[in-house]
């Protein structure tokens, strides 16, 4: 009788924990999705810091439109003069190129896929009978090989 149960309580294990495979395929699964999601991310960041950078020129931007307006030229209107303010490093901008005749020239610290850092130079035009400054970016962010995907899409950002 004894045997009987024990040859019972045999068959009626159940299987605990995973089996090879399973954990094989969890882990291709995870694999496959961050081969995916890195890049994406990577691009992500990139955009936003060029976006950042921009953001952070915009002070500069409407202080040289001030300058011009008083003025009437942008020869004088450079960094540090004129009511235009000198411009700090910060996360998204890593380096400034001196700003002169309105010009403004920056690296950011967006990055291209092969890691070079974006600039933008951004250069005021005016515009005949409409009292305002026009500004075109001329910098990587805009001309980079795949600035499609890592920095800014055409009609924004200046490009």
């Amino acid at each position: 009788m004894q045997r009987v149960q024990q040859i019972k309580k045999l068959g009626r294990q159940v299987q605990k924990g995973f089996t090879l495979i399973e954990l094989m395929i969890v882990v291709a699964i995870i694999g496959i999705l961050a081969a995916i999601a890195i890049p994406q991310y990577s691009d992500y960041t990139s955009r936003t810091r060029a976006a950042g950078a921009m953001t952070e020129l915009a002070a500069v931007k409407t202080a040289v439109s001030m300058c011009y307006q008083e003025l009437g030229a942008v020869a004088a209107c450079a960094q540090g003069t004129n009511g235009i303010p000198t411009i700090n490093l910060t996360r998204n901008i890593t380096a400034v190129t001196a700003t002169a005749a309105g010009v403004i020239t920056v690296t950011t610290a967006a990055t291209d896929s092969a890691g070079a850092a974006l600039t933008i130079i951004d250069t005021p035009t005016y515009v005949a009978n409409s009292n305002s400054l026009t500004w075109t970016n001329t910098g990587t962010s805009c001309t980079s090989a795949d600035a499609a995907s890592r920095a800014f899409k055409a009609g924004s950002g200046d490009c």
